[in-house]
């Protein structure tokens, strides 16, 4: 057992070394190179990002960047569509499947997907960010205000996702600046093309002129019968069943779900009990209050759930009854990118700090055994020294 850990650490240590040599990769779009004189010697923040993104600067004026119009294809697209152009966005992100989705409502008041951009990088493995400095990007859901937005971002534009927020604080976690971004480097964060970027920022722009939030909705990958399955002995399931309730109100109702938090969890559309005075106050650490969910949106979401849940659990007595391993709890690497990028990967230079360790260009190593409560010790290592 010594041998095999001691053989796995050094097949470790030489992946790293390996990527320590001049790598050549994808900036912020495959006929640029990324500048590193822009993040080498900026102070950072606890996930990596530069503290100058921490807020905008209501005294700078605004670059063209930031108030640029929609390109002709996407505002044809919103025509296409029947979107208003000002009308409410939701921003949902899929990890596993590097993806960021663009919802938006119609003129029949539903959210539809606009359209589906693959994200550049993101960084950590699955599962929610913990604490500062582990390298993870956030899963949960988030409100984006005008204040989070930042145009003088020096990673080209920058939509800062609100982390941590009441569930997050309630659950002691801990991190600051976690945001959707340019340049394609990542340490926390989801990371775009300044291409993608400009279009993401301007669409969210164009809707806080309307209505001052919109709701980013983070997860591990599509909450799936499929993917649940094949995550099935993963310790953050009960969280993302959890984060699936939400999932499912706003797939049911093609609406984005009111967010509560009580006793440390999240509590979806909830609302007044037929006798209540008032509403009901949520304290996000205490006990929940008496509420109920309108049954117009309870009954398809239970009925969604049932028929997921019947699905997950069939296929995961098929799978362990062929054999099929659940996917890996610790990857003992770093994030990853869409598949659409990897091609482009050995085209221009990414300072080391972006790309390593690099879950697509490493060797596939098994999971590393050293596991406790605050993940794996590749994890603990790569927050430290990184």
């Amino acid at each position: 057992m010594i041998r095999g850990t001691t053989l796995r650490m050094l097949v470790l240590v030489a992946a790293l070394a390996a990527a320590a040599a001049p790598t050549r990769g994808l900036a912020q779009d495959a006929s640029r190179t990324l500048d590193s004189s822009r993040t080498r010697d900026a102070p950072r923040g606890g996930d990596g990002t530069r503290r100058d993104d921490a807020k905008t600067s209501p005294d700078k004026p605004l670059p063209e960047k930031a108030t640029r119009e929609l390109p002709p294809a996407l505002l044809a697209l919103l025509q296409e569509k029947r979107m208003p152009k000002h009308s409410p966005i939701v921003l949902r992100v899929f990890k596993e499947e590097a993806e960021l989705e663009v919802w938006k409502q119609d003129a029949g008041g539903r959210f539809e997907l606009l359209k589906t951009y693959p994200i550049c990088r993101w960084s950590g493995d699955l599962g929610p960010k913990v604490v500062e400095g582990d390298r993870q990007a956030p899963e949960g859901f988030y409100t984006v205000t005008p204040a989070l937005m930042n145009p003088h971002s020096n990673y080209h534009l920058a939509i800062n996702t609100g982390f941590p927020n009441s569930f997050d604080k309630a659950n002691g976690r801990t991190g600051s600046l976690l945001m959707i971004h340019g340049i394609c480097g990542s340490a926390g964060c989801y990371a775009m093309t300044d291409a993608q970027i400009e279009e993401i920022y301007g669409l969210a722009r164009d809707a806080l002129a309307r209505r001052p939030w919109f709701q980013v909705q983070a997860y591990p990958f599509r909450l799936t019968p499929a993917n649940l399955a094949r995550h099935r002995n993963n310790p953050n399931l009960p969280f993302w069943t959890m984060l699936k309730v939400g999932n499912d109100h706003f797939e049911t109702t093609r609406r984005e779900p009111r967010v509560d938090v009580c006793e440390r969890r999240y509590v979806f559309d909830a609302r007044p009990l037929p006798s209540a005075a008032t509403p009901p106050v949520f304290d996000p650490a205490g006990t929940c209050p008496p509420y109920t969910v309108d049954p117009k949106i309870a009954g398809p979401v239970a009925e969604k759930q049932r028929a997921d849940t019947a699905e997950t659990s069939r296929l995961v007595a098929e799978r362990v009854a062929d054999g099929v391993p659940a996917a890996p709890i610790y990857t003992g690497l770093d994030g990853g990118m869409h598949e659409s990028f990897r091609a482009r990967w050995f085209r221009v230079v990414i300072p080391l700090s972006k790309v390593m360790p690099y879950a697509s260009h490493l060797p596939t190593l098994p999971p590393i055994p050293y596991v406790d409560n605050d993940g794996s010790l590749a994890r603990k290592w790569f927050g430290t020294v990184f």
